[in-house]
């Protein structure tokens, strides 16, 4: 493998890895949207709610899958 891909495989991996915490974290999901949009909003990315909803739907569903 390409170190290129080494590095995208494990960035990949940390990131999925962060949408199972949150989405089995014991926090309410109203809370836990709240927290990643304002630490997106901090890194210059806006999410709207819905948009923020659609994200959430597409990783558990990508988990489950």
């Amino acid at each position: 493998m390409k170190p290129l891909h080494i590095v995208l495989a494990v960035i990949g991996g940390a990131i999925a890895g962060a949408a199972v915490g949150l989405l089995f974290a014991p926090e309410k999901g109203k809370d836990t949207r709240e927290k990643i949009a304002r630490v997106l909003k901090e890194k210059g990315l806006a999410l709207k709610g819905k948009k923020m909803d659609e994200l959430v739907d597409q990783i558990a569903e990508e988990i489950e899958g």
